[in-house]
């Protein structure tokens, strides 16, 4: 075989090869080419897309699982209430008969002036008696009996409870021992002496120190000075005091109490 012949063979063995190897895709190819604009930009990141496609995926559906609790305001969804603090020596409810309201939010804020003196004048269906008040001695006391005085809290209620030898006492709305303001007053002790004629706020174990019930003493009372604080004395008209119609509301068939027509609170510079 001539030179030429085997050369001419040679080449159309590599032609062969050639049209044996694989075709490249033009999709593939394509890639190569960079597009403009905002498509050039996801073409270059086309892999942070998905993944951000994924992640978003993954949050619609577990979103409220993994972060419901941070989304919520605090304390959503507490069935507890706090307490509203309420100002006291409101009036609150319908007035009675006489027009007077003797229910109210709380005990009064403290309104006494430092500088004056107080005393009590009682005007009763008995006659008059006066009582000095003693707010160096119970602050609190004398400061809530100064504004229930002052806002007619006592006209036209009885001494529902008089006892020989031992105290009469006033101040309940109902005229039974039970009545009261609508609230109780702080507990204030002092070591004066519970001589006849001192006056006192009452109380009992299960309400605390009344709001607008007190006693006068009718005679010396040391078994009380432990328990009670003094908040004032009768200074005039003890006559009076020791003439008021005795009962107990704890026993049947008693006589009306006395009523109490008005306490006039008298101010005057120290």
């Amino acid at each position: 075989m001539s030179e030429d012949r085997r050369r001419q063979q040679q080449r159309e063995r590599v032609r062969r090869r050639r049209e044996q190897r694989p075709v490249v895709s033009t999709a593939i190819e394509s890639s190569a080419i960079e597009m403009p604009g905002i498509f050039g930009w996801m073409q270059r990141n086309g892999r942070i897309l998905i993944i951000g496609g994924i992640v978003t995926m993954v949050l619609g559906i577990g979103g409220k699982t993994f972060f419901g609790d941070l989304a919520k305001p605090m304390n959503s969804g507490s069935t507890a209430t706090a307490t509203a603090t309420v100002e006291g020596g409101r009036p609150v409810g319908t007035p009675a008969a006489d027009g007077v309201v003797r229910q109210y939010t709380g005990a009064p804020p403290m309104q006494l002036d430092p500088t004056k003196q107080y005393e009590a004048i009682f005007r009763t269906e008995k006659g008059d008696f006066r009582a000095e008040l003693l707010p160096d001695a119970a602050p609190s006391h004398v400061n809530n009996f100064v504004f229930l005085a002052k806002n007619k809290f006592f006209n036209g209620l009885t001494f529902h409870r008089v006892l020989p030898n031992f105290v009469v006492q006033g101040g309940d709305p109902l005229g039974t021992g039970s009545g009261g303001p609508g609230y109780s007053l702080p507990v204030e002790r002092n070591k004066l002496q519970f001589d006849p004629g001192i006056l006192a706020m009452a109380s009992n174990p299960r309400t605390g120190v009344s709001g607008s019930q007190f006693f006068i003493t009718l005679a010396p009372q040391p078994q009380l000075e432990p328990s009670f604080a003094a908040f004032g004395r009768v200074i005039e008209g003890m006559e009076v005091v020791r003439a008021l119609t005795l009962r107990n509301p704890d026993q049947p068939q008693q006589p009306p109490g006395d009523r109490i027509l008005k306490v006039d609170i008298v101010e005057k510079a120290r």
